[in-house]
This record gives structure tokens, C-alpha cells and sequence, in this order.
């Protein structure tokens, strides 16, 4: 009996996060789906990638994509030909960030990247526990796995190279003038 009591929480508290992702990714579909694109799926690697970078902002106390390093470099792991990222700090649940990008033209590009089939999604709240901090991994284009290598590992030239897209939001304003950073211009 104690062993069912335990499998018993332990489903519970696995089942409301996965019932978190399934519910953003399907937020996020349907506004793909009024806007002519796709839907997505939660991806395990885009999750962990979403997960790493909002750690590690409420770690530092910052929204900045390069946290971490360089967005390309993390997110050459899911092996996407396109890819985005969306991050916020403020909001508590997921549709009131998801309303934020979605009212921002930039973000909203990036939601809406053609081609995208997954998706992850994560938040952690900084050392005072009173910021939550968002990130949002979008991407579709991948690798065909059992396509042909080019000789001498060298892509082909068909291939394209991937692109990387990446906007910011925050609920109030950062101390610096960067309105907005793309591939670490700020503009």
C-alpha cells in the first residue's frame, strides 16, 4: 500500500509539468495555426536548452541571451536548420509571457517561424523568488539523419546554413539603452 501511495505522488508531481508543457506548446500552436503555420511539439533537447538559459538568467539577475554563450552554440544540440529564442522576465504564468510575445512584432516572428515543429519551454524564478524568468526555444528545418554525408564531412552546398533568430522582452525596462539584441547588435 505504501508503495502505491508513493508511485501515486510521484505521478503526481511528474503530471503537472508535462500537463504545463503540453498546455504552452498547445497555446502556441493554435495561435501557429491562425496565423497559417504548423503546430509544435515539446522537444526534450529544446526543453533542457529553455530550462539552462532560464536558470541560468535568474541566476545572474539579467535577460540576456548570451548568458550562456552565443545562441548558435546552444542550440546546435536539437540539430535544427532554424531556429529562435524567446525570453522575458515578470510574468508568473506562461499565457500572460506568451501575450507579451505575441504583442511584440519581433517576438511574434519568431512564434511564427515557418517551418518550426518544436518546441521548449521553461521558467525559474530568480534568488529572491520574485522574478520569474522565461525562455522559448522554437525550431523546425532538421537534419535528415539518414541523408547522405558529403565527402570529406563538408556540407553540401544546397544545405542551408542555420538561421538564428533571437528577441528579448522584459516586463520593465533594462538598465542599459538596448531596446532590442539580435545576434548581439543591440539596437
Amino acid at each position: 500500500m505504501a508503495l502505491l501511495i508513493a508511485a501515486s505522488a510521484l505521478a503526481w508531481s511528474v503530471s503537472p509539468a508535462c500537463a504545463a508543457d503540453a498546455t504552452a506548446a498547445e497555446l502556441i500552436s493554435s495561435f501557429r495555426r491562425n496565423h497559417g503555420e504548423g503546430a509544435v511539439t515539446i522537444d526534450p533537447t529544446l526543453n533542457r536548452i529553455a530550462l539552462e538559459q532560464a536558470r541560468a538568467m535568474a541566476a545572474k539577475n539579467t535577460l540576456d541571451h548570451s548568458v550562456l554563450g552565443s545562441f548558435s552554440s546552444r542550440i546546435a544540440p536539437s540539430r535544427a536548420g532554424r531556429a529562435a529564442e524567446n525570453i522575458a522576465y515578470g510574468y508568473e504564468t506562461f499565457p500572460k509571457t506568451l501575450d507579451q510575445w505575441i504583442n511584440s512584432s519581433e517576438h511574434r516572428k519568431n512564434l511564427l517561424l515557418h517551418n518550426a515543429s518544436r518546441v521548449g519551454i521553461a521558467s525559474a524564478k530568480d534568488a529572491s523568488g520574485k522574478r520569474t524568468y522565461w525562455s522559448m526555444e522554437i525550431a523546425g528545418d532538421y537534419e535528415d539523419n539518414n541523408k547522405p554525408k558529403s565527402p570529406k564531412g563538408r556540407k553540401d552546398r544546397k544545405e542551408k546554413e542555420p538561421v538564428v533568430v533571437k528577441r528579448e522582452a522584459a516586463a520593465a525596462p533594462a538598465a542599459s539603452d538596448c531596446h532590442i539584441k539580435l545576434l548581439s547588435l543591440c539596437f
